[in-house]
């Protein structure tokens, strides 16, 4: 056997330790500087509706489709005339086709309906000024006066949107971005460090909801945005 085997196995031996003392060095400083905090910002804002949708519906009945068409027309004139009168344009309503039923159809013979027809129609105002269309609203009951037989639900379905979301979505995410700086200052601030660069950045889905079921022409936008920042000493 070679004399100089045992001092080369134990110079091996040395150069394994000191490599993995080097290598377990290098793991606790890469490990020191992964140093992060993850922070949220919020903004919120409160903005009036700018575009109001509302149908009119209502049904009638009529022994014959001649009367039941004669009525539909009367009916439309009645709800037109309200609001032109309110001061909407023909090119803010549209006109659904009506839904027209034979009662008879599935009856038992010998207990037929009557009226033998029916008709359901809907008239919807679009309109970018909410503030007249809720004013038109408080003053639907003037078309029962004039013979509309308005359905029960017929406020129901009335949207009240916010469509330029686009023109304030800048400004929200500014917003929510200084708010997470905030956050991660004080956090730095309480660990004793600082907060450096953005490791990496979330921005949250734009949420409009109403305000509160009593105000469904306000509406509430909700932002928030992830931060991860770096902590340096």
């Amino acid at each position: 056997m070679n004399d100089r085997s045992p001092w080369i196995a134990a110079a091996l031996g040395i150069a394994l330790i000191a490599s993995a003392l080097i290598a377990a060095g290098a793991v606790r400083e890469v490990a020191g500087t992964d140093r992060f905090v993850e922070v949220k910002g919020l903004s919120e804002r409160e903005v009036a509706a700018d575009l109001a949708i509302w149908p009119i519906s209502y049904s009638l009945v009529a022994a014959g489709l001649d009367d039941l068409r004669a009525s539909l027309d009367r009916t439309d004139e009645a709800v037109v005339a309200f609001l032109k009168l309110n001061g909407f344009g023909d090119d803010e309503l549209t006109r659904s086709p009506p839904h027209v039923t034979d009662r008879w159809l599935n009856a038992p013979l010998g207990a037929q309906p009557t009226p033998r027809y029916s008709a359901e129609r809907t008239l919807t105002l679009r309109s970018a000024r909410v503030e007249a269309v809720r004013q038109a609203m408080g003053d639907a009951a003037e078309l029962i006066s004039q013979g509309v037989p308005l359905k029960p639900d017929w406020g129901a379905r009335t949207e009240f949107l916010f469509t330029r979301l686009e023109t304030i979505k800048p400004e929200m995410i500014a917003e929510a971005t200084a708010d997470a700086r905030r956050a991660a200052d004080q956090f730095a601030e309480d660990s004793g460090s600082a907060v450096g660069a953005i490791r990496r950045a979330r921005q949250g889905y734009f949420s409009i909801n109403e305000r509160d079921p009593s105000s469904p022409h306000v509406k509430r936008i909700r932002v928030v945005t992830t931060i991860e920042y770096d902590l340096v000493e």
